[in-house]
C-alpha cells in the first residue's frame, strides 16, 4: 500500500499515514522502518503540501504557516 508513497496522491498518502499511525505503529520512525519508507523524504513529500508532522498529536496536520 505505501510502496509506491513517493508518486502517491498526497491526500491519499496523508490519509493513509494517519491512519496507520493511529491505528497500528506508536512512533513516525516505525512507520516508516515497518513499511520501509526514507522517514526525511515522507516528511518533505507531506511537507511540499502544506502538512507538517505534530508529534504531540502523532499525525500529520495541515501548516498553519
Amino acid at each position: 500500500m505505501l510502496e509506491n508513497y513517493q508518486k502517491m496522491d498526497v491526500n491519499m498518502l496523508l490519509s493513509i499515514v494517519n491512519m496507520k499511525l493511529r491505528n497500528e505503529q506508536k512512533t513516525l520512525d516505525d512507520l516508516c522502518s515497518t513499511y520501509e519508507m526514507d522517514k526525511p523524504m515522507l516528511k518533505a513529500r507531506l511537507a511540499s503540501a502544506g502538512f507538517i508532522y505534530d508529534l504531540s498529536n502523532h499525525q500529520f496536520k495541515q501548516s498553519i504557516y
